[in-house]
């Protein structure tokens, strides 16, 4: 998932900054030496357990405790209440924790503090979903845990363009691509393990994963800021990170509106299956978390196959659009087949393609945008902006899924059509995309 050493890409920092959360840096940063595997071993553990504390709750727990709390047929409209607010919450979050860590001149560090922070104030809120009597609670608990997590993730990525030197940050966030494919199957399997004990199959992925995060915190020699430093920063400025002028970057635009509409079908999906698996599968709910378990299982490992794979390929031929397209077409047809799977089987081969189909789009998408990036010398601002079609999909898939459902008359056979549709959409725009082959 990086770029190949041939294009007309952006400086090392903000390569650093196209696969990874958080805003830019705008403080000259250290250039140190080669990097050992001892490093980057304990940096991409820690990386993979801030992804696990967060993606462990939306994929399986979330679900299973709004279900506990209303039932099935109120689930869905609450569980979208839930994530969306804390989808909109973490859309802000990142970026202003990120300068906030830019920022920062204590003693320990620039990026320690927030980390620590992060996860600390993650695991309260994530406690107090996992004890949470009522919606509203959990609607608390959930929006803390967001801000939280966000926190630890923007300070988490400052790390590689603070430590790793542009030789190579490509090797180093290529092996940070698969953190998130792995801290999936961890946290589901997790969470299996403890069915039937609500709090730890909440809190044994965060017990794990802020095992990890504390381990190479104690490891890491933080870069560390001179007050006389401190970069400015106001409102203003963070404002205007967060967008990119769709008229005068037309290719930019449609390879944003490609991302949203794929993000979005993979969001359809990930939050509402466990709901899919009772009601259209007729799993039981003390089987549901080996079920979504196992499906993410299949979908991770043909993901980690998948991306590097086509990424290399795309390469090699000199093409982009066409392999964005497929990944997108591939993507909805996985969609429908889960979509009109009667059996756990069906909807195991749905997931696999699924893996196939996303890590294809991921891996090829983020070397095409690269190439349509906006000449403004302004790269890394730009990419951060791209980010938000991997979040706010979050937020807008609950707030659609209700009314879908409504008019599917409860029927996940529709919803996950729409989410079929909705990658067939992203296939459709990145064909409008004029600047690169």
């Amino acid at each position: 998932m990086t770029a190949r050493p041939g294009d007309s890409t952006p400086q090392p920092e903000d390569a650093a900054r196209s696969i990874l959360p958080g805003p830019p840096l705008v403080v000259p940063i250290r250039h140190p030496g080669q990097v050992g595997w001892g490093f980057v071993t304990w940096y991409t553990l820690s990386f993979t357990g801030g992804s696990l504390v967060l993606i462990a709750p939306l994929l399986v727990t979330l679900a299973l405790k709004v279900n506990g709390l209303v039932g099935i047929d109120e689930a869905p409209k609450n569980l979208a209440l839930v994530t969306g607010v804390g989808s909109l919450l973490a859309l802000v979050s990142n970026p202003l924790f990120g300068r906030l860590s830019d920022r920062t001149t204590a003693r320990m560090g620039m990026r320690r503090p927030w980390m620590l922070v992060g996860l600390t104030g993650g695991a309260v809120g994530t406690l107090v979903v996992a004890t949470a009597p009522s919606i509203t609670l959990v609607l608390v608990g959930w929006c803390i845990a967001q801000v939280f997590f966000n926190a630890l993730l923007a300070a988490q990525s400052a790390v590689l363009p603070d430590q790793v030197p542009g030789s190579q940050r490509g090797v180093v966030s290529g092996v940070l691509g698969v953190c998130t494919p792995i801290a999936s199957v961890a946290g589901t399997f997790l969470v299996q393990a403890f069915v039937g004990h609500e709090l730890a199959m909440f809190l044994a992925p965060c017990a794990v994963g802020g095992a990890l995060v504390v381990a190479f915190v104690a490891r890491l020699d933080d870069r560390t800021l001179d007050p006389a430093d401190r970069p400015p920063w106001s409102l203003r400025e963070l404002a205007g990170s967060l967008y990119v002028n769709p008229r005068r970057n037309p290719d930019f635009a449609w390879a944003f509106a490609s991302r949203f509409m794929l993000v979005l079908a993979f969001a359809f999906l990930v939050t509402y299956q466990a709901y899919y698996l009772i009601e259209q599968l007729g799993s039981s709910k003390d089987d549901v978390a080996h079920q979504i378990y196992l499906g993410t299982l299949v979908q991770s490992a043909a993901l980690v196959v998948a991306s590097p794979l086509a990424g290399r390929l795309s390469d090699k031929v000199g093409r982009r659009k066409v392999f964005v397209a497929v990944a997108a077409l591939i993507y909805s047809a996985a969609l429908l087949i889960i979509a009109t799977a009667g059996s756990l089987h069906g909807y195991l081969v749905g997931m696999t393609i699924s893996g196939l189909g996303f890590g294809m789009y991921m891996a090829v998408d983020l070397a095409l945008v690269v190439d349509v990036l906006p000449a403004t010398g302004s790269s890394a601002k730009d990419l951060g902006v791209l980010n938000i079609a991997g979040a706010l999909p979050f937020a807008l898939a609950p707030a659609v899924a209700p009314a879908v459902l409504a008019l599917g008359g409860g029927s996940y056979t529709v919803l996950y059509v729409v989410a079929g549709a909705c990658a067939a959409l992203g296939a459709l725009a990145i064909t409008r995309v004029r600047g690169v082959r």
